[in-house]
């Protein structure tokens, strides 16, 4: 979403933007599975995520922020087996692990944008040789 926002070029947007999603920064998730491999438990299943979701929107209008362009959006309905709301639930993770994520979505979204810039920069770079 973000590279299309950044090239001007139109994002589809499901179920109005109103779905909720329990968006994870992926740091926190690696830390996560690095506990539970480190607790070497024979056999457990922990569910990794944020425990918060957001709306679709909101998502939306935080990278739109972030990078101070407006996307050009397109909302079309629910797709066809999709869900209205995703939400882990992480309690036997904190519970078991001493895991909880740490990044919120807003700090999230503005990492992800500058590792992403920074690789647009890399790579144009490394073209031009």
């Amino acid at each position: 979403m973000t590279v299309l926002v950044t090239e001007g070029k139109p994002i589809e947007i499901y179920g109005y933007g109103r779905i909720e999603r329990d968006f994870t920064y992926i740091d926190d998730i690696v830390e996560g599975t690095i506990k539970a491999i480190k607790k070497n438990y024979s056999f457990e299943i922990f569910n990794l995520g944020c425990g918060r979701p957001i709306k679709l929107n909101y998502l939306v209008s935080l990278i739109e922020k972030i990078l101070g362009k407006k996307a050009k959006k397109k909302y079309f309905g629910m797709q066809k087996g999709d869900v209205k709301k995703t939400c882990a639930d992480i309690s036997k993770a904190k519970r078991m692990l001493k895991w909880q994520p740490k990044v919120s979505i807003e700090e999230g979204i503005e990492k992800f944008v500058e590792w992403y810039n920074n690789y647009k920069k890399r790579r144009l770079i490394c073209c031009q040789k």
